[in-house]
C-alpha cells in the first residue's frame, strides 16, 4: 500500500470522505506493480477538479506518481469522479508495468533448468 498519498481538490472542489477512501483503495494498491526497492520511496499526488467543458465532462482527475528516477503522470476527465479515478488508475498501472519492465533485466533467466537437463542428457 502506498503510504504517501496526497489528495487535493483544485479550485472550489472539495472531495468527500467516500471519494478519498476510494482513491486510497485504488491508488494505494499500485505499489504491487513496482520493484520492491521502489516501494518505500513511492509518492502519489491526486488532484481532483470540477470543470465544465463543451463535451459535457464535469470532473477531472490527475495522478502524479513519483518513483526512483521517474515521475509518472496521468490525467482524464469524465462525467463521474469515480470513473475518472478508475481510468487514471489504469493508465498509471500501465506506466508502472513499463517502468518495472525497463528497470529489471530479464536476460538469461528463461529455461535455465532446461539447459542443465540437456547438458546432462548428452553425457
Amino acid at each position: 500500500m502506498i503510504t504517501n498519498i496526497e489528495i487535493t481538490g483544485v479550485g472550489t472542489f472539495v472531495p468527500d470522505e467516500s471519494t478519498k477512501k476510494y482513491i486510497v483503495k485504488k491508488v494505494g494498491r499500485l505499489d504491487r506493480l513496482v520493484p520492491r526497492h521502489a516501494r518505500g520511496s513511492m509518492h502519489a499526488e491526486v488532484k481532483l477538479a470540477e470543470i465544465n467543458q463543451s463535451h459535457g465532462n464535469k470532473y477531472e482527475a490527475e495522478v502524479v506518481v513519483r518513483v526512483p528516477e521517474k515521475t509518472l503522470t496521468a490525467k482524464d476527465s469524465t462525467m463521474n469522479i469515480l470513473a475518472a479515478i478508475d481510468i487514471v488508475e489504469a493508465k498509471i498501472a500501465n506506466q508502472l508495468r513499463r517502468y518495472k519492465q525497463d528497470l529489471i533485466p530479464h536476460v538469461g533467466r528463461r529455461k535455465l533448468l532446461d539447459r542443465f537437463k540437456r547438458s546432462y542428457a548428452r553425457g
